[in-house]
């Protein structure tokens, strides 16, 4: 088993781990209430009567329960501790599973330029041969042509961001299920899927600069108030507004085409950034886990295809409506002034 997959195995029993120990948490919290409940009709019953024993009896009842919810409360506290315990333990190995991926990416960087190299000696060997052997020169150009048809590469920015104090959602799987779409795309070797996860403001402008996107994703939180989450240092939620987000993406904005927004009541920063960029995609509402890994993935494998985006948009909604889930509407699209989602293509072969 590789080491990656040795520590995503981890992470996922981690979380399962924490799963547990909230549900044991949220049953000690049912204790809690039923406990009050029965003090409160002890309570009731003492003031009904005037009999001594009753009265006696009510109030030991009312102390013992007074008892259980005192070593109910340490429980709860015992276990509030060891969530966080296990919180620490799986953003550790989120770290771990991003140092190990950008270890493969490299070594997959290094591959692609090897095979591009290898296909430059061979573009030199026929130029050399076209040189000599004249009457073969029709024959000879198509195939050079035939080589040159390699689609161009393009990079999908993915950042993440879910803080710990913030209903957890399940990017990694969305995460994961793009990553798996496109490797099943015909133009796969076209497209490098860049993450940055537990997103904090200072990285999202060296990312920007750092990878020069054509497309930039946010996988997280949004907020009604047309903001996004991102994290701070401790991994509690950090509030950005729209206006924040546009000018990152106005002056960033040379190289960048789409910018998906895959996060709640995103609608509005969609639309404000289609100003300076071809295309956009937001969330008029909240948006299911579920629902978000499908249209996302399907969108990516619509693009991997070389589909334009109005096409992969259409797709992707088929997607989610193929799976009974019944948010189809909520994904937005947006086009810059003057131009057409279904002229948009991201993924084609390369200019001559």
């Amino acid at each position: 088993m590789a080491l990656i997959d040795s520590y995503r195995n981890t992470f996922v029993n981690k979380q399962k781990e924490l799963s547990t120990l909230s549900s044991s948490k949220a049953k000690e919290q049912i204790k809690l209430s039923d406990f009050n409940k029965k003090i409160n009709s002890a309570s009731d019953a003492i003031h009904r009567t005037k009999i001594a024993s009753i009265i006696l009896s009510k109030q030991r009842e009312i102390t013992r329960h007074q008892n259980s919810i005192a070593d109910t409360n340490k429980k709860i506290a015992d276990l509030e501790s060891k969530m966080v315990k296990k919180q620490k333990e799986i953003f550790d190995y989120q770290i771990k599973i991003d140092k190990e991926q950008a270890l493969i990416d490299k070594k997959q960087k290094a591959d692609t330029d090897k095979k591009q190299k290898e296909h430059q000696r061979n573009v030199n060997f026929i130029n050399e041969t076209l040189t000599h052997h004249s009457t073969l020169h029709t024959t000879i150009i198509d195939e050079i042509q035939q080589l040159k048809k390699i689609p161009e590469k393009i990079t999908i920015l993915f950042l993440a961001s879910n803080p710990i104090d913030q209903l957890q959602l399940r990017l990694d799987e969305e995460a994961r299920a793009i990553a798996e779409m496109i490797r099943k795309t015909k133009h796969r070797d076209s497209i490098k899927l860049e993450s940055y996860w537990a997103l904090q403001t200072i990285d999202l402008l060296q990312a920007l600069n750092e990878h020069d996107p054509t497309i930039v994703h946010f996988s997280g939180h949004g907020s009604d108030n047309d903001e996004i989450v991102f994290q701070t240092k401790d991994g509690n939620a950090k509030l950005v507004s729209k206006e924040a987000i546009v000018q990152t993406m106005m002056s960033s904005s040379d190289n960048i085409r789409l910018v998906f927004f895959n996060t709640c009541y995103s609608q509005n920063q969609a639309e404000a950034v289609a100003e300076f960029v071809e295309a956009t995609i937001g969330m008029s509402t909240s948006i299911g886990d579920d629902a978000a890994r499908i249209f996302s993935s399907q969108f990516y494998s619509s693009i991997g295809f070389g589909h334009s985006v109005g096409k992969a948009f259409q797709q992707a909604k088929a997607f989610v409506m193929l799976e009974g889930i019944s948010e189809e509407s909520t994904p937005q699209l947006f086009i810059k002034t003057g131009l057409k989602a279904e002229e948009i293509i991201l993924v084609h072969p390369s200019k001559k």
